[in-house]
C-alpha cells in the first residue's frame, strides 16, 4: 500500500512510501473493537474528582426543626435530610468509583491497526519531521506544505525537545511517539503525518507477540 510522501522540507517525494498491509490495510475492521478501545482510552483518563456529602457529613442540622407532633407538618429530625435544600446527598459520588475499562494488550494493538485502516485516506508520510530551531513559525510553514489542516496528528519515531517546543503552541496539533499511538488520536485526526522511521517501529510494535505496550 503506497501513500503520499514528502521530503523533510515538505516537497513531494519522487518515490511514494509503502505501508505494510498487515497494519494499514486490515481486511475486515471490527468497528465494535475500535469503539471499545476508544471508550477505554477516555474512561481510563477520567479523573475521579466528584465527591458529595452524606447527611451525616453536612455541617449543622443538629437541632430538630420542630417538635414531633402537633404542628400538622411532617416529622423531621434534621434540616440536613437529603430531601431538604442544603441537606446531604443520598446516593452521590464518593470519590471511590472505578470508571476504568480493561482491554488486553492484543486487543489494543488489533484495534490500533483497524483504526489506521479506517483512516488510511488521511495518511501522509514525511521522510523526517525535522525541526531544528524550535520555532513555531517553522513548524506552521512545514504543516502548510503538507496540507495538514484541522486536527493534525504527527507520529515520529523519537520526540525531541525542538519538536515539542515548536508545536506546543499550535492549536489542534498533537505530537506522539510511534509506540504511544492510540485509537482515540487516530480516529479524531483530520490528517495523520508519519515519519518514515516510525513506520517500521509501528509495524514491529503492533505485530509483536510480547507484552510490551
Amino acid at each position: 500500500m503506497s501513500v503520499a510522501t514528502y521530503t523533510k522540507t515538505g516537497s513531494k517525494a519522487t518515490v511514494a512510501a509503502k505501508l505494510p498491509k498487515e497494519v494499514f490495510a486490515v481486511e475486515v475492521p471490527n468497528h465494535e473493537l475500535v469503539k471499545s478501545a476508544y471508550v477505554a482510552y477516555l474512561a481510563n483518563g477520567r479523573g475521579n474528582l466528584a465527591v458529595t456529602l452524606k447527611r451525616g457529613e453536612v455541617r449543622g442540622g443538629g437541632k430538630k426543626p420542630w417538635k414531633q407532633k402537633g404542628t400538622g407538618r411532617a416529622r423531621f429530625g434534621s434540616t440536613r435530610n437529603p430531601i431538604w435544600r442544603g441537606g446531604g446527598i443520598a446516593f452521590g459520588p464518593t470519590g471511590n468509583e472505578n470508571y476504568s475499562h480493561k482491554l488486553n494488550t492484543t486487543s489494543k494493538r488489533v484495534a490500533t491497526k483497524q483504526a489506521l485502516t479506517l483512516t488510511n485516506d488521511k495518511l501522509a508520510v514525511i521522510e523526517k519531521f525535522d525541526i531544528k530551531k524550535s520555532k513555531t513559525s517553522e513548524a506552521i510553514a512545514l504543516l502548510a506544505k503538507l496540507e495538514a489542516t484541522g486536527n493534525v496528528l504527527i507520529v515520529v519515531n523519537q520526540k525531541t525537545a525542538e519538536m515539542q517546543l515548536s508545536l506546543r503552541n499550535i492549536q489542534k496539533v498533537k505530537l506522539v511517539s510511534a509506540k504511544f499511538l492510540n485509537v482515540y488520536d487516530i480516529i479524531n485526526a483530520d490528517k495523520i503525518v508519519i515519519e518514515t522511521d516510525a513506520i517500521a517501529t509501528i509495524n514491529d510494535w503492533l505485530n509483536s507477540t510480547g507484552s510490551t505496550k
